[in-house]
């Protein structure tokens, strides 16, 4: 696993969009209309900028895999943030769907632990690659590094398959 660089942010942008078009917390969150794989790509370029300024970025060995880490504790209000957000709401949310959008992220915060975590936004392989392990390579690492950083790991996930997958890796 590598630390992701600004100049990646294309890259992984394009593995998260394609990974999680059909997604369906993703589409919840991004207006359903002619412009929605625009929107979701809008959406995984906010979720790169809001883990590199307060988390981190990583890419597999082979850079076909991506994992985004945001540490909530860190995550504060600044202009850059702001703007992020506004742009968000604005562009691919859709005014009329901010307040339930809004109302389910509560629903899911409530629900982490109050103690530093490293809260695994998205992990995503591009789709060409999947089934070649190197989603089980990085969760590896991504559980390596919170070991080290002394942080617990906390996700969610609306895929039910994937339930199984990461109990498997968590258990060894």
């Amino acid at each position: 696993m590598i630390k992701a660089s600004y100049s990646d942010k294309d890259l992984i942008t394009g593995i998260l969009s394609q990974s999680f078009d059909t997604n369906k917390s993703v589409n919840f969150i991004v207006q359903q209309d002619s412009k929605r794989r625009e929107r979701i790509k809008l959406l995984m370029a906010y979720s790169f900028e809001i883990c590199y300024l307060f988390g981190a970025v990583y890419l597999s060995e082979d850079r076909k895999g991506c994992a985004l880490i945001l540490y909530p504790e860190k995550h504060s209000t600044t202009l850059k943030s702001i703007y992020l957000n506004s742009k968000l709401a604005l562009q691919c949310i859709g005014i009329t769907r901010i307040a339930r959008v809004l109302k389910r992220e509560a629903l899911i915060k409530n629900n982490h632990p109050k103690i530093p975590i490293s809260y695994l936004l998205f992990l995503a392989i591009d789709p060409a690659a999947q089934k070649q392990g190197i989603g089980s390579m990085l969760i590896q690492s991504v559980i390596q590094k919170s070991v080290e950083d002394k942080r617990d790991i906390y996700l969610e996930t609306s895929t039910i398959a994937n339930i199984a997958w990461y109990q498997k890796l968590i258990s060894g």
